[in-house]
């Protein structure tokens, strides 16, 4: 064990390299430390996206089914009311109906519209944050 400190194999401790060579160092570690922080951007996006797209995914399906037994209880609502209220034209049942599933896809699409517009981008959160506590550091030691 070295009492000065752990060194690396053939590297000079830093007293003895020159000038040249300790900014040779931070500049590979600087250089080191930026591909790290893309890497882990990167790989956080790509998380973000592939939840999205999971969900996704599913919400479409659950959608699909939801639509495929609304369209069933909707269409013997439209016989009820055809049989209750008008019973000689079939037409005027499934007219209401539209009338109001055209209404809720309106506000739907309204809602979804907002949601959409103001929803963040899968941004690299974490990256960033990281990236702002480096610099943060660094100006910190260049004081």
């Amino acid at each position: 064990m070295n009492p000065d400190g752990p060194q690396s194999a053939g590297v000079p401790p830093d007293d003895e390299r020159s000038m040249g060579e300790l900014v040779l160092d931070v500049s590979e570690r600087v250089s080191i430390l930026i591909r790290e922080e893309i890497e882990l951007a990167k790989t956080e996006v790509r998380e973000k996206v592939s939840k999205l797209v999971q969900g996704s995914v599913v919400g479409i399906a659950a959608g699909v089914f939801a639509l495929m037994g609304l369209a069933m209880l909707m269409h013997g609502i439209a016989w009820l009311l055809n049989d209750l209220f008008f019973s000689d034209h079939v037409w005027i049942g499934f007219m209401i109906e539209a009338v109001f599933w055209f209404a809720v896809a309106g506000i739907a699409g309204l809602i979804a519209f907002r949601a959409v517009r103001a929803g963040a981008p899968p941004t690299p959160d974490l990256a960033i944050e990281e990236a702002r506590r480096t610099k943060e550091t660094l100006e910190a030691g260049t004081r």
